[in-house]
């Protein structure tokens, strides 16, 4: 009888040891030593980013003894699905990825997000980047990558049809008509995911309306989303649409299988309107297709306000830090790591992208050349679904996919817009 006793006490201890575990961000693990602390980063990232963020992790640890840092990719909109069921459930990593905006903005409000502007050096950081992850003069982001948002084509098929970089949007629709002549796709697009899209939408706005139109409206303060504006860019994307500029089926294909990636290697198609991170697909990829890759910025419009100087653009990956971890102050000193003046420049120059961190100058050519376009820019938009609330931002690229689709007309979408900006904003 007491052997019995024994052993379901045994077995009673070990079932309380097994239910005991840390079911928060943070997790430590007995150790020789004494409790490991373990820190876990989500992200998106793969390639050379994301063997970067393993080598930083790996000196992390080197330089903090008892650390451990676990790093989890996911592809982005499973990611997106994945963080959001962590942050209602109480079990988010200690770090995660975000783009900054409304979209971080949004867990912030829930209380999801550590206030971090105590561990942050302001002015390490170019303060348009760091902005997008401020709120209430509070750090809840922090920068490492800064996109840019142009149109890549291909050198060799505007070569062989004696075709010039369009400036105008005169001169961009000579191109898509010549190169539908040739049978050859004008534009790639994978609009499933709708965000893809919504550049177009967002460049037309800003070429049409200036680059304080959104500004304007996000803010209540003169415009709205139904600015006649908005309505126009509507009218341009579905002229788009009638001309046969996209590939068959866009709205229907997602961008993360990179089936529209592969019209641009294949030489199907002979452009697609996407942010400075194709330049890092193309490398892992089609390293060949390097070549053959040249990109320009959207043209402008007749009669509207807005000009070449002002770009879209994004701030990426934006690190913060969960305020359920167990390590708050451990995790923000990891994002520091992360974006040293060090780790920025190999950032740049081995991902083909640019950083938010100042005074990191590319050393690879190609990337000289986008560093170049956010030097001489005026103005930076970023994208609207990352800057709205979420329902707005949802509501946006919806309507913005019904315009590709032409099943809603640009008055319809620019109103339901206004009434939910209205809804939400005011």
């Amino acid at each position: 009888m007491k052997k019995l006793m024994a052993l379901l006490s045994v077995i009673a201890m070990l079932l309380l040891a097994a239910c005991g575990g840390n079911q928060g961000a943070s997790t430590s693990t007995g150790s020789g030593d004494g409790d490991e602390k373990v820190i876990e980063m989500w992200h998106i990232e793969t390639g050379e980013r994301e063997a970067l963020f393993e080598e930083v992790a790996k000196q992390f640890e080197e330089e903090n003894d008892g650390v451990k840092v676990k790093l989890l990719q996911a592809p982005n909109d499973a990611y997106k699905q994945k963080l959001a069921v962590s942050m209602s459930g109480g079990n988010p990593p200690d770090i995660f990825q975000s783009w900054g905006g409304g979209w971080l903005k949004h867990f912030v409000d829930q209380g999801n997000v550590e206030d971090i502007t105590a561990n942050v050096d302001q002015d390490h950081y170019l303060e348009m980047a760091l902005n997008n992850g401020t709120f209430d003069d509070k750090v809840y982001g922090v920068p490492m990558g800064l996109s840019l948002d142009v149109i890549f084509y291909n050198k060799k098929i505007f070569e062989k049809y004696n075709l010039e970089e369009p400036k105008t949007y005169e001169e961009f629709t000579n191109v898509i008509k010549t190169l539908n002549e040739n049978d050859v796709t004008p534009l790639a697009l994978t609009n499933k995911t709708k965000w893809p899209g919504a550049y177009y939408l967002m460049n037309f706005a800003s070429r049409i309306g200036g680059p304080d139109l959104f500004e304007s409206a996000f803010n209540r303060d003169g415009r709205g989303f139904d600015d006649p504006a908005y309505v126009q860019a509507g009218e341009y994307i579905q002229e788009l649409v009638e001309m046969d500029a996209f590939n068959k089926g866009f709205n229907g294909i997602p961008y993360d299988e990179g089936r529209g990636r592969q019209l641009m290697y294949s030489g199907q198609a002979a452009m697609m309107d996407m942010t400075i991170s194709f330049l890092n697909n193309v490398r892992e990829e089609a390293p060949d297709f390097e070549e053959k890759l040249g990109f320009f910025v959207f043209p402008t419009i007749p009669g509207g306000e807005g000009n070449q100087t002002q770009v879209g653009g994004a701030t990426g990956p934006v690190w913060s830090v969960a305020s359920e971890s167990e390590h708050p102050e451990l995790a923000a000193e990891f994002i520091k790591a992360l974006t040293t003046k060090e780790t920025s420049q190999k950032f740049t120059d081995r991902t083909g992208t640019l950083t938010a961190v100042k005074g990191v100058v590319p050393k690879d050519d190609f990337v000289k050349e986008f560093y170049e376009v956010a030097q001489n820019a005026s103005h930076i938009q970023m994208p609207y679904d990352q800057t709205l609330p979420p329902e707005l931002a949802e509501l946006h690229k919806d309507t913005t996919q019904a315009l590709f689709g032409l099943s809603m007309t640009p008055e319809e979408a620019a109103k339901k817009m206004e009434a939910k900006a209205e809804e939400l904003l005011e």
